[in-house]
């Protein structure tokens, strides 16, 4: 069993892009926005189950979703259920289960995850995945999956790798977290950048030595008072750790300044799901480009989102590129790709009351 490698799922945003759909109290790694029966955490866990055994895997989420992720992966012993006080982004995260599970397997090899990716070509995916865990053994190497762009995307992270024909682990030469635009657009059209997906491989040894080299601050905190004796005593822990760290994501703090990163190129149909653009894009669309979820009447209408419940007939006349979604208590009508739009459609709504966000 300890040949496996451990899975830690991050489980812990509240998916604002996806606003009204996704809420504070149920984000969207808890829905079945793809319409398959099983919600997108629950896809990532039958994702990599293959990969290992329900006994290896830790999900980390916000403490408020304790509930939603038992009720939803039952099959995890609720101590691997790490809950977290406190948003701090990803580097604390991943530190909170590293040395988690360095406590009891110092060797492990650790797989992270974000909870709310689509992979379309699983057996593809098996194939990179397999290469990194192979991979990862030698030296104190940090892995990264890289996905071929095809827009000048800010919210992802770029690399830029070592070419090296016959190897599929590449070096990275650099890593440049959310570029602005100008410079998203010069990586895409040099074609020697790839994202970075969010999906890391590596030995537990060497992401603790990473945290103890590029985040000290992180590192002593979690060296310090790891070891629990009931779920009480971890919480009063976590509480106190998580006041104490910055938030920060793992690509700021050491994929972009470790000189110890990876890369293997990962063409198996990705998608983070990030927002109503890219969850559109991943849908089959009707004549006129439009992705109907609901009952709806189109007229002189293209390129459209249109998502309102089955029971309420919708009629449309005269719309291009728009975004109409009415869920529970919020109708959203806005443009398909104003994503950006997002932080301050819902930092307004919450000024509105609470139970519109």
């Amino acid at each position: 069993m300890e040949e496996k490698p451990y899975i830690v799922i991050m489980a812990g945003g509240i998916g604002s892009r996806f606003w009204p759909y996704s809420r504070n109290n149920r984000p969207k790694q808890f829905l079945d926005i793809l319409g398959t029966g099983r919600t997108l955490l629950q896809m990532t866990y039958d994702r990599f189950v293959k990969f290992s055994d329900k006994s290896l895997f830790y999900v980390v989420t916000n403490r408020n979703y304790f509930q939603l992720v038992k009720e939803q992966l039952p099959e995890i012993p609720v101590n691997q259920i790490l809950t977290e006080p406190l948003r701090r982004n990803t580097a604390t995260c991943v530190a909170y289960a590293s040395y988690k599970i360095a406590q009891t397997y110092p060797d492990a090899k650790i797989i992270v995850t974000p909870a709310d990716h689509l992979i379309i070509q699983e057996e593809n995916f098996k194939d990179k995945i397999n290469i990194a865990l192979n991979a990862c053994v030698e030296g104190d190497k940090l892995i990264t999956i890289g996905i071929k762009p095809n827009r000048p995307e800010t919210g992802y992270g770029y690399i830029q790798f070592i070419s090296e024909p016959g190897n599929p682990v590449k070096k990275v030469k650099t890593f440049t977290e959310k570029p602005n635009s100008k410079l998203a657009k010069m990586f895409l059209e040099s074609g020697d950048f790839v994202w970075n997906s969010g999906i890391f491989v590596w030995k537990v040894g060497s992401i603790i030595k990473a945290f103890e080299k590029y985040m000290p601050d992180v590192a002593e905190v979690f060296e310090e008072g790891i070891a629990f004796y009931n779920k009480k005593e971890e919480e009063v822990f976590t509480q106190k750790a998580y006041s104490l760290v910055k938030n920060i994501s793992i690509d700021h703090g050491i994929m972009e300044k470790s000189d110890e990163v990876y890369m293997v190129m990962g063409d198996f149909g990705w998608s983070d799901l990030g927002s109503w653009m890219s969850l559109y894009e991943n849908k089959s669309k009707d004549d006129f480009n439009n992705v109907i979820d609901a009952n709806a009447l189109l007229y002189d209408t293209e390129n459209c989102y249109v998502k309102v419940n089955m029971d309420k007939l919708v009629v449309i006349q005269g719309l291009d590129n728009y975004l109409i979604n009415e869920s529970e208590n919020v109708l959203l009508i806005c443009k398909l790709d104003s994503e950006r739009k997002f932080r301050v459609f819902v930092q307004d709504a919450k000024g509105k009351g609470e139970d519109f966000v």
